[in-house]
């Protein structure tokens, strides 16, 4: 049924969206490096490998420069155009081609390039290859501020690794634990809300999920009260 569902949806979306996408890969060919797509592979579905696709916002070589596959607020690696479509998370949308050939679904596990995906305990690594990984999912919605997060610590890449990446897992191993029709559409509900609202805190109202971490509680969860 969530396989139905993808395929019409990712389907209904592209025919939607395009008069957005055809303009943003035209501003892509004429700036930056010139390049259309990032092509990256990430780890999938019992733990194949699979090409991932983004809209180019990054320098091509940039898995190969400074923190690698962590990415930080204000990178230097991130191009002028890139920018603005990582903000609003239009760099994205071409994984919808990946959902409509299968490789992920429209909600699940965020796939991640193998060196973050290693930085997962080997439990959580175990159960995130069951199911397909989300172009949206848990971990995308808590983290939607991960960059921020980064930019923060003293040490990016070990604060992923210590602290961000169990807590992720955590988090992403809830969601296969728990998964259902009923909360594959409140996934998709939560996540057009928090485009539109960026600082809405209202997953936690609609999921219970595990509490964070010290470290990550004032940044993920703020002013509870206010939530929506």
């Amino acid at each position: 049924m969530q396989r139905f569902f993808d395929v019409l949806f990712a389907s209904l979306a592209l025919l939607v969206l395009a008069p957005l996408l055809v303009p943003v890969a035209i501003i892509l060919r004429l700036t930056g490096e010139g390049e259309v797509f990032y092509r990256q592979e990430r780890v999938g579905l019992g733990g194949r490998m699979f090409s991932l696709l983004k809209f180019a916002t990054m320098l091509k070589n940039s898995p190969n420069i400074g923190t690698g596959t962590v990415t930080l607020k204000d990178d230097p690696r991130i191009l002028p155009v890139g920018r603005a479509l990582r903000k609003t998370k239009i760099n994205e949308l071409p994984q919808l081609l990946n959902i409509l050939k299968g490789d992920m679904s429209l909600v699940g596990p965020r796939p991640q390039a193998r060196r973050c995906f290693d930085a997962f305990p080997a439990a959580v690594q175990e159960r995130i290859v069951e199911v397909r990984p989300g172009l949206s999912g848990i971990g995308s919605i808590i983290f939607r501020d991960e960059e921020n997060l980064l930019h923060e610590a003293r040490d990016p890449v070990a604060f992923y690794d210590e602290v961000i990446a169990p807590y992720k897992g955590a988090i992403e191993q809830w969601y296969i634990e728990h998964q259902t029709i009923r909360n594959y559409f409140l996934v998709i509900f939560v996540t057009a809300w928090v485009v539109l609202v960026p600082s809405s805190r209202i997953a936690w109202r609609v999921f219970d999920l595990p509490p964070p971490p010290p470290e990550l509680r004032s940044a993920l969860l703020g002013e509870m009260g206010s939530a929506d």
